[in-house]
């Protein structure tokens, strides 16, 4: 089967450090162009990739015939126009999440990927990961027995103003950027959706928010979440159950943050510990999305699951109120 040739719009760090090599790595994917007019940046994705056709704009990638699919990693609000050009162009589309700042957003990004017929998708990356399969499967088989709560946590320090990440006409914050982790692993993991926002205390710096205390009701569980980007670096998922506790001591960022490990500790005395020192999630995603447009295979995280943890989160913001009203 002949490999899937892959673009990247723009050259970002996160590109060069973890999606260009993840594509490159990946069976059935071959990393062939990047769109940049810088050649210093080029430089580093070449460094890896030799022989990357480097174009000068987005749009001449997306002009160029040879290649297939196309990831993004684009500043958030740019987002939802490229993913359109890109499909529009024929290309398939993986976009770094999130997709969209608002729910409602995904609606066209849908009516587009039906109607050209291309697989476009978040580059919601956690869920390829065993770890998360693992821990769907015992939770719903019963493991830990009824399901009471789920804690998730994710923070890390950043007060660059000068990163995008703290620029709001860019989509900035923390909760665009790591909350749809900590809300997309709870979706993911119970299949359940969110019934109400019962708390939701967020903090604002600058036009974005740095600190999110949030509490939701599921159909069967209550969930509570921090997310920051101005406290130190931590991520933890934890579901708790009638008989027993499921542990992610490393959920978000396996093997980088720290080793991708799943603890289970049943009738208070029984633990049992998994651990996946070699798997990279980035790489499973780019092999999932392959074998989805090779094959017609089912995409592990289509659209419409992405688009539900943007219904959290624009609940979650409605529920804190604007910037400055606490």
């Amino acid at each position: 089967m002949t490999a899937l040739r892959w673009g990247i719009l723009g050259a970002s760090n996160f590109a060069r450090k973890h999606m260009g090599p993840a594509i490159h790595a990946a069976k059935g994917a071959e990393l062939a162009a990047l769109a940049t007019s810088s050649p210093e940046k080029a430089a580093g994705f070449q460094a890896f990739a030799p022989g990357l056709i480097v174009h000068d704009s987005y749009e001449a990638l997306l002009a160029d015939p040879s290649i297939h699919a196309v990831y993004i990693p684009l500043p958030n609000h740019l987002h939802v126009a490229w993913t359109l050009k890109a499909l529009e162009a024929g290309k398939h589309v993986l976009c770094e999440k999130p997709m969209a700042l608002e729910a409602d957003a995904f609606d066209q990004i849908i009516a587009a990927r039906d109607r050209t017929g291309k697989l476009a998708a978040e580059a919601f990356m956690i869920v390829h990961h065993p770890q998360f399969i693992e821990a769907r499967k015992l939770l719903q088989g019963g493991a830990i027995g009824k399901l009471v709560h789920v804690d998730a946590s994710f923070s890390y320090f950043n007060d660059d103003l000068q990163n995008i990440r703290n620029q709001p006409q860019a989509g900035g914050g923390g909760l665009l950027d790591i909350g749809v982790y900590t809300f997309g692993a709870a979706r993911f993991v119970t299949g359940q959706e969110p019934r109400r926002i019962s708390h939701a205390d967020i903090r604002y710096e600058n036009g974005v928010d740095v600190f999110a205390h949030v509490a939701a009701t599921f159909e069967d569980f209550t969930y509570g979440a921090t997310v920051s980007t101005r406290m130190a670096p931590y991520q933890n998922l934890t579901l708790r159950g009638e008989k027993g506790v499921l542990e992610l001591t490393c959920p978000f960022n396996a093997n980088v943050f720290d080793a991708a490990q799943l603890v289970l500790e049943t009738d208070g005395s029984t633990v049992t510990t998994q651990r996946w020192p070699a798997v990279n999630h980035y790489v499973l995603q780019v092999e999932n999305f392959c074998n989805a447009v090779q094959t017609g295979a089912d995409y592990p995280c289509p659209l419409e699951f992405s688009q539900g943890t943007q219904q959290m989160m624009d609940m979650v913001f409605k529920a804190g109120g604007p910037p400055g009203q606490e």
